[in-house]
């Protein structure tokens, strides 16, 4: 009986401290923060272009024929005014014998009718010959000669289509696959007219489109930049062309297909006169130097542009933002470790960061992990979070 009693007495004991029908307080709920940064962020436009050549030039069969020979390597470098391909010449220089047999019968007939002018001319003025005579002979005369023009004009028509017979390559460049191999038919439809493309690749083109949108936000930036250097001054030094043609400029950056950066930097040098009304898209095209010929035309890239820098910026991590009926909210911690809902302004988006323009200040701790399981005035237990390290990539804007 002693033993009960004792017992009850505990279980009462511990009821009275705990108060009457109240649970146990649940512990704080563990969750990830961040403090809230301020630095500055960079701002950039990513616009997907493609590569070309600053020359691409089709080369062509200007003549119909056989293929006798192909002298370059493909996929190689070519010299302009080298040998790239010879058309079987046997039906042209044919021709051109015809033609040279032309021009000399002509020449011929030119003599004759010039010593028929030169005998007629002195009767006619002894009136021994009629003036019709003279103006035959004249006329006849004239006519030789135009024959002659047009006989030296078949002859060099003849040596151009000869000519024809080997095509050179008209500029330094990387020439390509052949279309056409030795003994092939060419020049005539469906047979290849286009035989191969020689690219100058050194500076490398890209092109790419930008929405109406983006033009707006680098035409803006770029006049502005420009009132602030005429306000400060021009302290451009006029020998030195990067001065003088690219002190204007955007720099642009390529960003290849593997996320990775070209080491060289390049500058826009042509653009549409418009806005494209189907698409809503301006064209632009950049030249980026290539001297080791890296780059090859065709391929993808992104062409970004940095267009303005954000000074002391207060920033969190995109995840730590929620929206609801179009308002943006963080989940702040307070020093008594509560939870206060906050309301905020949102700037640009920088890769994995959310730029904050108001409603949060630096230092500040922000839930980014546990969002689900937390309510207004809830007390938590934070703990930092751990920062990633974001590898190099497309950036986001």
């Amino acid at each position: 009986m002693l033993r009960t009693g004792v017992i009850a007495g505990l279980a009462m004991g511990t009821l009275t401290a705990c108060g009457p029908g109240e649970p146990p307080a649940p512990p704080p709920l563990p969750v990830q923060v961040v403090e809230a940064e301020q630095r500055d962020v960079p701002l950039t436009l990513d616009m997907v272009g493609q590569t070309l050549g600053t020359q691409d030039v089709p080369i062509r069969a200007r003549v119909e024929g056989f293929i006798e020979g192909v002298y370059f390597k493909e996929g190689r470098t070519v010299k302009a005014g080298e040998l790239l391909y010879r058309i079987d010449q046997q039906p042209f220089k044919a021709s051109l014998v015809e033609a040279q047999s032309e021009l000399a019968a002509a020449r011929t007939r030119l003599a004759q009718a010039q010593s028929d002018l030169a005998r007629i001319k002195p009767l006619a003025k002894m009136k021994a010959v009629s003036e019709q005579d003279l103006d035959s002979a004249q006329a006849n005369y004239d006519a030789a000669k135009a024959g002659v023009r047009a006989a030296e004009a078949g002859v060099e028509l003849q040596e151009i289509q000869l000519s024809y017979t080997e095509i050179r390559a008209p500029i330094d460049g990387l020439i390509g696959l052949s279309k056409a191999k030795p003994g092939e038919f060419v020049g005539r439809e469906p047979n290849p007219v286009v035989l191969n493309t020689l690219s100058d690749i050194d500076p490398i083109r890209v092109r790419f489109s930008i929405s109406e949108r983006e033009y707006l936000i680098l035409a803006r930036e770029t006049i502005t930049e420009n009132q602030w250097r005429a306000e400060a001054g021009d302290t451009s030094d006029p020998q030195n062309p990067m001065d003088n043609e690219e002190a204007d400029k955007t720099v642009l950056r390529l960003i290849l297909a593997d996320g990775t950066e070209f080491q060289y930097t390049g500058f826009a040098d042509a653009t549409a006169q418009s806005i494209d009304p189907e698409t809503g898209t301006f064209t632009v095209e950049a030249s980026f130097p290539n001297p080791e010929g890296y780059l090859l035309p065709g391929q993808f890239a992104r062409v970004r542009a940095d267009y303005k820098t954000l000074e002391n910026a207060t920033v969190v991590p995109r995840r730590a933002v929620t929206e609801l009926q179009g308002r943006y909210r963080l989940m702040v911690v307070g020093e008594d470790n509560a939870v206060e809902v906050r309301e905020v302004e949102l700037g640009p988006i920088k890769d994995k960061d959310q730029v904050i323009n108001a409603g949060l200040e630096p230092g500040e701790r922000v839930i980014v992990e546990g969002l689900q399981k937390v309510r207004p005035g809830t007390v938590v237990k934070p703990t930092l979070a751990k920062k990633t390290v974001t590898p190099p990539r497309l950036q986001e804007t």
